[in-house]
């Protein structure tokens, strides 16, 4: 089995991951994002998306409860709704999750999220952004096994019952973990990791296990959080992740037989 992550950035073929996945010859789980429409959704409800990056130069959303109900509008309400519209359209019993449904993602809220501002250190407190802590791998098991398509996304939920944020690729990461899939395959609207990000020819085609704190030198932005979930995945029994573009013809297949950059 693997496990897809379909990101939510702008300029993303959705259509072509759906066909891809819908003709693969082997069981497959969908994590999906959703961040430029949230962004764009935000905006029109008057909620201006707001961004710290940590210490270690990962950025993060910061999230009210505002922002949680936005993040129910568009992921679980609208986007899931709609690749799973798409995917029975194809002939794929697909069945939409997110992390609230079944417990399916368990998530650890942070009490505090440290960030860098202008050189200076600050505390984000009140914050409803959390960990996954564990995966519901038996309910999965169960839609699989019965001949369903999960298709998952934000939110997460808390032992206490709140629904908190927490990134897509990581999500994907513990998903794969808790499944024993074979491979993670990570489709966003860049070719996989770039030694210039303004030069799709400069990729990395290969990372081994102990190279990932070098390669962490080249990533940007999103990229740095990729990096990261592909080590958590590794580090849990993952054979391979893959980074690669969802914009080809066959995007699932070729990330499968090695384009992008392939970590292992």
């Amino acid at each position: 089995m693997i496990v897809v992550k379909l990101g939510g950035a702008a300029g993303i073929d959705a259509d072509a991951v759906l066909a891809d996945l819908a003709g693969l010859g082997e069981p497959w789980l969908l994590v999906h994002g959703g961040n430029a429409e949230l962004d764009a959704v935000s905006r029109r409800l008057g909620l201006e998306p707001r961004f710290v990056t940590s210490p270690q130069g990962l950025s993060s959303r910061v999230t009210d409860l505002e922002t949680i109900g936005a993040i129910q509008m568009v992921y679980r309400g609208r986007l899931n709704s709609e690749l799973v519209r798409r995917l029975q359209a194809l002939g794929v019993n697909a069945v939409g999750l997110s992390g609230l449904d079944g417990r399916l993602w368990l998530a650890e809220r942070k009490a505090a999220i440290r960030y860098v501002e202008n050189g200076k250190k600050f505390l984000l407190r009140d914050d409803y952004t959390g960990r996954i802590v564990s995966v519901n791998a038996a309910l999965l098991k169960l839609l699989l096994d019965n001949g369903y398509a999960p298709v998952m996304t934000l939110p997460a939920l808390t032992p206490e019952g709140e629904a908190v944020n927490v990134d897509g690729d990581r999500a994907a990461a513990a998903v794969a973990a808790a499944t024993g899939a074979r491979a993670l395959v990570v489709l966003s609207n860049v070719p996989g990791l770039l030694r210039d990000p303004g030069d799709p020819a400069s990729i990395i085609r290969r990372i081994g296990r102990g190279e990932l704190e070098a390669a962490d030198g080249h990533a940007r932005g999103r990229m740095k959080i990729k990096l990261l979930a592909a080590s958590e995945a590794l580090a849990a029994g993952v054979e391979r992740v893959i980074l690669a573009t969802a914009n080809t013809k066959s995007p699932v297949r070729d990330a499968l037989a090695g384009e992008g950059t392939v970590i292992a």
